[in-house]
Protein backbone atom coordinates (compact mmCIF):
# COMPACT_ATOMS: atom_id res chain seq x y z
CA UNK A 1 0.00 0.00 0.00
CA UNK A 2 1.45 3.16 -1.22
CA UNK A 3 2.21 5.97 1.55
CA UNK A 4 -0.24 8.09 -0.02
CA UNK A 5 -3.17 6.04 0.66
CA UNK A 6 -3.71 6.01 3.93
CA UNK A 7 -3.51 10.42 3.38
CA UNK A 8 -6.11 10.30 1.07
CA UNK A 9 -8.57 8.29 3.25
CA UNK A 10 -7.72 10.33 5.99
CA UNK A 11 -8.29 13.62 4.01
CA UNK A 12 -11.69 11.42 3.22
CA UNK A 13 -12.61 11.34 6.18
CA UNK A 14 -12.17 14.70 7.15
CA UNK A 15 -14.29 16.03 4.43
CA UNK A 16 -17.07 13.54 5.45
CA UNK A 17 -17.01 15.26 8.62
CA UNK A 18 -17.45 18.26 7.38
CA UNK A 19 -20.25 17.56 5.43
CA UNK A 20 -22.27 16.04 8.42
CA UNK A 21 -21.39 19.31 10.46
CA UNK A 22 -22.89 21.11 7.51
CA UNK A 23 -26.07 19.39 7.62
CA UNK A 24 -26.40 19.61 11.72
CA UNK A 25 -26.31 23.13 10.46
CA UNK A 26 -28.80 22.96 7.79
CA UNK A 27 -31.45 20.67 10.26
CA UNK A 28 -30.95 22.95 13.35
CA UNK A 29 -31.69 26.18 11.02
CA UNK A 30 -34.39 24.46 9.23
CA UNK A 31 -36.11 23.80 12.62
CA UNK A 32 -35.36 27.35 13.40
CA UNK A 33 -37.48 28.61 10.78
CA UNK A 34 -40.46 27.28 12.11
CA UNK A 35 -39.85 27.90 15.82
CA UNK A 36 -38.90 31.56 15.47
CA UNK A 37 -41.92 32.15 12.85
CA UNK A 38 -44.27 31.06 16.15
CA UNK A 39 -42.35 32.77 18.42
CA UNK A 40 -41.92 36.01 16.28
CA UNK A 41 -46.10 35.94 16.09
CA UNK A 42 -46.70 35.77 19.42
CA UNK A 43 -44.38 38.05 20.83
CA UNK A 44 -44.63 40.35 18.23
CA UNK A 45 -41.07 40.57 17.76
CA UNK A 46 -39.02 42.43 14.72
CA UNK A 47 -35.89 40.89 16.09
CA UNK A 48 -37.09 37.42 16.27
CA UNK A 49 -38.55 37.60 12.68
CA UNK A 50 -35.47 38.87 11.34
CA UNK A 51 -33.47 35.98 13.25
CA UNK A 52 -35.56 33.79 11.10
CA UNK A 53 -35.06 35.42 8.23
CA UNK A 54 -31.21 35.04 8.39
CA UNK A 55 -31.61 31.56 9.62
CA UNK A 56 -33.40 31.00 5.80
CA UNK A 57 -30.28 32.56 4.10
CA UNK A 58 -28.39 30.28 6.55
CA UNK A 59 -29.61 27.53 4.65
CA UNK A 60 -28.76 28.50 1.62
CA UNK A 61 -25.67 29.38 2.45
CA UNK A 62 -24.80 25.26 4.27
CA UNK A 63 -26.98 24.22 0.66
CA UNK A 64 -24.11 26.04 -1.19
CA UNK A 65 -21.24 24.93 0.90
CA UNK A 66 -22.48 21.08 0.50
CA UNK A 67 -22.96 21.61 -3.30
CA UNK A 68 -18.87 22.97 -3.18
CA UNK A 69 -17.87 20.06 -1.07
CA UNK A 70 -19.36 17.32 -3.48
CA UNK A 71 -17.34 19.06 -5.96
CA UNK A 72 -20.24 21.17 -7.79
CA UNK A 73 -20.08 22.56 -10.91
CA UNK A 74 -18.61 26.43 -10.78
CA UNK A 75 -21.84 27.93 -13.05
CA UNK A 76 -24.32 26.61 -10.24
CA UNK A 77 -21.95 27.66 -7.52
CA UNK A 78 -22.25 31.35 -9.14
CA UNK A 79 -25.99 31.43 -9.34
CA UNK A 80 -26.15 30.29 -6.09
CA UNK A 81 -24.10 33.15 -4.79
CA UNK A 82 -25.71 35.86 -6.83
CA UNK A 83 -29.63 34.59 -4.95
CA UNK A 84 -27.69 34.42 -1.45
CA UNK A 85 -26.33 38.08 -2.65
CA UNK A 86 -29.86 39.15 -3.63
CA UNK A 87 -31.37 37.66 -0.30
CA UNK A 88 -29.03 39.41 1.97
CA UNK A 89 -29.87 42.94 0.58
CA UNK A 90 -33.65 42.09 0.57
CA UNK A 91 -33.38 41.07 3.93
CA UNK A 92 -31.11 44.42 5.51
CA UNK A 93 -33.59 46.76 3.52
CA UNK A 94 -36.88 45.10 4.66
CA UNK A 95 -35.54 45.09 8.65
CA UNK A 96 -33.89 48.32 8.39
CA UNK A 97 -37.09 50.32 7.06
CA UNK A 98 -39.76 47.63 9.40
CA UNK A 99 -37.51 48.01 12.71
CA UNK A 100 -37.04 51.93 12.19
CA UNK A 101 -40.88 51.92 11.81
CA UNK A 102 -41.43 50.32 15.06
CA UNK A 103 -39.01 52.19 16.84
CA UNK A 104 -40.68 55.56 15.60
CA UNK A 105 -44.39 54.06 16.61
CA UNK A 106 -43.49 52.42 19.44
CA UNK A 107 -44.75 49.47 19.15
CA UNK A 108 -44.03 47.26 22.27
CA UNK A 109 -43.47 43.93 21.92
CA UNK A 110 -44.41 41.06 24.07
CA UNK A 111 -41.79 38.85 26.52
CA UNK A 112 -41.24 35.79 25.43
CA UNK A 113 -39.72 33.01 27.71
CA UNK A 114 -39.32 30.88 24.29
CA UNK A 115 -37.27 33.31 22.04
CA UNK A 116 -34.62 33.29 25.15
CA UNK A 117 -34.64 29.72 25.22
CA UNK A 118 -34.54 29.52 21.79
CA UNK A 119 -31.90 32.19 20.95
CA UNK A 120 -29.81 30.99 23.82
CA UNK A 121 -29.12 27.57 22.63
CA UNK A 122 -28.76 28.18 18.79
CA UNK A 123 -26.16 30.53 20.36
CA UNK A 124 -24.58 27.49 22.05
CA UNK A 125 -24.88 25.18 18.99
CA UNK A 126 -23.33 27.60 16.38
CA UNK A 127 -20.13 28.30 18.42
CA UNK A 128 -19.76 24.12 18.87
CA UNK A 129 -20.65 23.92 15.49
CA UNK A 130 -18.06 26.68 13.64
CA UNK A 131 -15.06 25.28 15.97
CA UNK A 132 -15.29 22.38 14.49
CA UNK A 133 -15.86 23.33 11.49
CA UNK A 134 -12.57 25.68 11.80
CA UNK A 135 -10.39 22.43 12.67
CA UNK A 136 -12.21 19.93 9.94
CA UNK A 137 -11.70 22.27 7.61
CA UNK A 138 -7.74 23.27 8.27
CA UNK A 139 -7.03 19.39 9.11
CA UNK A 140 -9.46 18.62 5.43
CA UNK A 141 -7.05 21.58 3.63
CA UNK A 142 -11.17 23.35 2.50
CA UNK A 143 -11.19 27.00 2.56
CA UNK A 144 -14.51 27.00 2.00
CA UNK A 145 -15.32 25.19 5.42
CA UNK A 146 -13.22 27.02 7.41
CA UNK A 147 -14.82 30.22 5.50
CA UNK A 148 -18.01 29.03 6.05
CA UNK A 149 -17.58 27.85 10.14
CA UNK A 150 -16.85 32.13 10.15
CA UNK A 151 -20.05 32.37 9.20
CA UNK A 152 -21.62 30.09 11.47
CA UNK A 153 -19.61 31.98 14.08
CA UNK A 154 -21.41 35.04 13.13
CA UNK A 155 -25.06 33.33 13.12
CA UNK A 156 -23.87 32.61 17.06
CA UNK A 157 -23.43 36.13 17.88
CA UNK A 158 -26.19 37.12 15.99
CA UNK A 159 -28.48 34.49 18.55
CA UNK A 160 -26.29 36.40 21.18
CA UNK A 161 -27.49 40.41 20.55
CA UNK A 162 -31.43 39.12 19.97
CA UNK A 163 -31.02 37.27 23.39
CA UNK A 164 -29.73 40.35 24.89
CA UNK A 165 -32.34 42.62 23.30
CA UNK A 166 -35.33 40.28 24.33
CA UNK A 167 -33.62 39.56 28.13
CA UNK A 168 -33.22 43.73 28.44
CA UNK A 169 -37.41 43.70 27.28
CA UNK A 170 -38.14 41.02 29.98
CA UNK A 171 -36.00 41.99 33.01
CA UNK A 172 -35.80 45.87 32.33
CA UNK A 173 -38.80 46.31 30.07
CA UNK A 174 -36.81 48.23 27.49
CA UNK A 175 -39.04 47.51 24.94
CA UNK A 176 -37.27 49.11 21.99
CA UNK A 177 -34.34 46.67 23.13
CA UNK A 178 -35.58 43.81 21.07
CA UNK A 179 -35.99 45.89 17.33
CA UNK A 180 -32.63 47.75 18.10
CA UNK A 181 -31.21 44.27 18.27
CA UNK A 182 -32.44 43.86 14.53
CA UNK A 183 -29.72 46.37 13.40
CA UNK A 184 -27.00 44.31 14.20
CA UNK A 185 -28.29 41.90 11.81
CA UNK A 186 -28.70 44.43 9.20
CA UNK A 187 -25.36 45.26 9.24
CA UNK A 188 -24.03 41.56 9.15
CA UNK A 189 -26.52 41.07 6.07
CA UNK A 190 -25.07 44.39 4.71
CA UNK A 191 -22.01 43.20 4.50
CA UNK A 192 -22.13 39.89 3.42
CA UNK A 193 -23.52 40.79 1.05
CA UNK A 194 -20.70 43.42 -0.07
CA UNK A 195 -18.66 40.83 0.37
CA UNK A 196 -20.30 38.29 -1.82
CA UNK A 197 -20.48 40.81 -4.55
CA UNK A 198 -16.46 41.67 -4.13
CA UNK A 199 -15.74 38.08 -4.45
CA UNK A 200 -18.30 37.35 -7.60
CA UNK A 201 -16.33 40.50 -8.97
CA UNK A 202 -12.62 39.37 -8.49
CA UNK A 203 -14.10 35.93 -10.11
CA UNK A 204 -14.86 37.93 -13.30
Amino acid sequence: MSAGVPARNNLERHERRGVTLERITLGWNVVGVVVLAVLALAARSVALAGFGLDSLIEIGASVVVLWELRDARRDRERRALILIAAAFASVSLYLAVQSTWVLVAGFQPRHSPGGIGWTAATALVMFALAREKGRTGRAASREVLIREGRVTFVDGVLALAVLLGLCLNTVAGWWWADPASTYVIVGYAVRECADISRSLAQRG
